[in-house]
């Protein structure tokens, strides 16, 4: 065996250590790559190899230099700008060279996502170049496909740093052999971003309301039962997820048919139209956090035998006056507020929409196949919303022979013109959808990829769903929804007890207590504000400085102790973390001395730290009303 093969080997083995550690089904069929499938490798000037591919057209090119492929290398990695990315997406891997050399160039966290759909490229490469120690980090990324599931797999754990920046490059000759495929991932990723940034926003701007709404719902969250009953109750029957979409309009009077022969599970904004045709569906789900849903359940008809499941963060609105069964789903503040032996219970995943969390209840439930109805995600025939939703009854006052509600539809599309994007729908034919609900559709197709479930889309219209099997409501109610279900399974409603008010003065002690937490947080959040800012003027005085830093590290033994309050509040501020974590990066990133550094980081601290005293005050009057519904609830 020649030095070079076994340098080529020992190479290849090094790599493919780190690749079966991290992503052991990429190595599989990296490891199954024949050798004669492998690039053809020529020798450069320089004595590292290189190698003459085909593009699809016929031309022939080098995939490097086949003078020096490493300075080549260097000085396309010095080419890509830096400054603020903490994610760099490397369109093709080519032999590694170009890699390695960016990813010398990292600082900090930031990471590198190569797209390479050729394994037998990655086979050859990891022939050539050492990518070990990239690998290692878990900071060199490959994405050979588009897969949905794999992709948000991947890249969950760097959502963050991809929203801060991300940088597309791309290293031509490589790329240019499969142009089409590293465009379709590129556009999935650019998807993820678009997905993980609305989540974000979301997430910071409602994370005040959601924990206030959960506050004010404790009494009900420790009264009533939790979901568990439900695991697997409706396991082998069909369920039927009822979305507000459009195309509802077209089959819903069908749903009434099939009372008793799936388990029907409606988002809120259905129950008014669905009640009006004498259809009760067995489920309904809520998760709004505007009191404004209450209209949805208000003069509906009897709901005695529909059951409520909602998120703890849903509008207490709602919850306080719902005369049916009710469950709340497990909630992590909640947990921390009342404590594991009141608060634990199952749950289920956070639902972005009613109907995702529809979704996930049929699921938990066992249903198969869930069906669904209404889950438009687009504008169909230029609309919003299914005739008869409660918006439609808010604009009455306004409509005339000028300004019907068709107008008034095609005026709530248009005014998110600046997001509206064209998608391609179940019929084959494009409709107009925004970016909101393009996320929403992301979230489905990841969430059905998980599911053993078979998902039947019988919405008849709307967008086209990856990973359903699209059908009319008819074609599914016949095959599917034939057999009644039997009543046993429906039995939990009479059996189980829906309020339970022993367990609130236990939940009140538990409330009494937070609050005294909250008040202790605040006096340690001015102590360390304080020695803060003594240390702002001894940056230039190293001693003085640690010395004085002892005093911090005393009050962070304090946070330690006091850690239950700090995360009631950092769940209410998540733009303080949020910003927290971007100053860490950019410190990281930067080169800078280091009293610069200790300035900069005092300052970050001071942000943060005023940020977490102020969320204290903004947390407390939360507990305080909800201790004075616990009392009032006690009676």
């Amino acid at each position: 065996m020649s030095a070079s093969t076994c340098t080529f080997n020992e190479l290849f083995v090094r790599n493919m250590r780190m690749l079966w550690r991290f992503d052991p089904d990429l190595a599989f069929r990296v490891d199954a790559v024949p050798d004669d499938q492998r690039l053809p490798l020529e020798q450069a000037r320089s004595g590292a190899s290189t190698a003459k591919v085909s593009a699809p057209g016929g031309d022939s090119f080098y995939l490097h230099s086949r003078h020096d492929p490493e300075s080549e290398a260097q000085r396309w990695a010095e080419s890509i700008p830096l400054q603020e990315k903490y994610a760099l997406v490397v369109c093709g891997l080519g032999l590694g060279y170009h890699i390695k050399a960016l990813f010398t160039r990292l600082k900090g966290e930031a990471f590198l996502l190569c797209v390479e759909p050729s394994i037998p490229m990655i086979a050859t490469a990891f022939c050539c170049v050492d990518l070990s120690e990239a690998l290692a980090s878990r900071r060199l990324l490959l994405l050979t496909d588009d897969d949905k599931s794999r992709l948000h797999s991947l890249l969950q754990p760097f959502s963050t740093l991809m929203m801060l920046g991300t940088q597309v490059a791309r290293h031509a000759p490589s790329a240019r052999l499969a142009a089409r495929e590293h465009a379709a991932i590129v556009h999935g990723i650019t998807e993820f971003v678009t997905f993980a940034r609305m989540a974000l926003v979301t997430l910071v701007g409602n994370s005040k309301i959601t924990c206030r709404n959960i506050a004010m719902n404790l009494p009900t969250y420790v009264t009533t039962p939790p979901i568990d009953v439900l695991k697997d109750r409706f396991a082998g029957n069909p369920g039927v997820v009822i979305s507000a979409g459009p195309s509802l309009g077209r089959n819903i009077d069908q749903l009434g048919e099939l009372k008793g022969r799936a388990v029907l599970c409606a988002v809120q904004t259905t129950l008014r139209p669905l009640m009006q045709r004498g259809i009760m569906p067995d489920f309904v789900t809520s998760l709004d956090f505007h009191e404004m849903s209450q209209k949805f359940f208000e003069g509906v008809g009897d709901l005695s035998h529909t059951h409520l499941v909602a998120e703890p963060k849903a509008t207490w609105h709602v919850l306080d006056h719902y005369p049916g069964p009710v469950s709340l789903l497990d909630n992590a503040w909640a947990r921390l507020v009342v404590g594991e032996e009141l608060g634990a219970r199952a749950g289920l995943p956070a639902g972005a929409t009613v109907a995702h969390l529809a979704f996930y209840l049929a699921r938990y439930m066992g249903c198969d196949p869930i069906i669904f109805v209404g889950q438009d995600l687009a504008f169909t025939g230029h609309v919003f919303y299914v005739p008869g939703v409660e918006i439609h009854q808010a604009w009455r006052g306004e409509l005339n022979r000028f300004n019907t509600i068709e107008q008034k539809e095609w005026d709530r599309i248009v005014r998110n013109r600046p997001i509206l994007r064209r998608v391609p729908g179940a019929d084959g034919v494009e409709l107009f959808t925004d970016e909101l609900l393009f996320t929403y559709l992301e979230q489905f197709e990841k969430d059905i990829t998980s599911t053993g479930a078979r998902v039947i889309n019988a919405t008849e219209g709307g967008v086209r769903i990856r990973g359903t099997q699209t059908m009319t409501l008819r074609e599914a109610a016949r095959r599917f929804c034939q057999t009644p279900i039997d009543a046993a399974r429906f039995a939990h409603r009479e059996r189980t007890r829906w309020r339970d008010r022993s367990r609130l003065p236990l939940a009140e002690q538990a409330l009494k207590q937070r609050i005294g937490e909250l008040d202790e947080a605040v006096q340690v959040c001015e102590d360390i504000l304080a020695v803060l800012g003594e240390l702002e003027g001894l940056t230039d005085q190293p001693d003085r400085f640690n010395r004085r830093l002892t005093r911090i590290d005393e009050l962070r033994s304090r946070v330690s102790r006091e850690s239950r309050a700090y995360q009631l509040v950092s769940a209410a501020t998540q733009l303080a973390e949020f910003r927290r974590f971007s100053a860490d990066r950019r410190l990281e990133a930067d080169g800078v001395t280091d009293a610069e550094r200790a300035k900069r980081q005092i300052a970050r601290d001071v942000e943060f730290i005023t940020a977490v005293r102020d969320g204290v005050r903004e947390v407390r009057p939360m507990l305080v009303d909800a201790l004075r519904r616990m009392e009032e609830a006690c009676g």
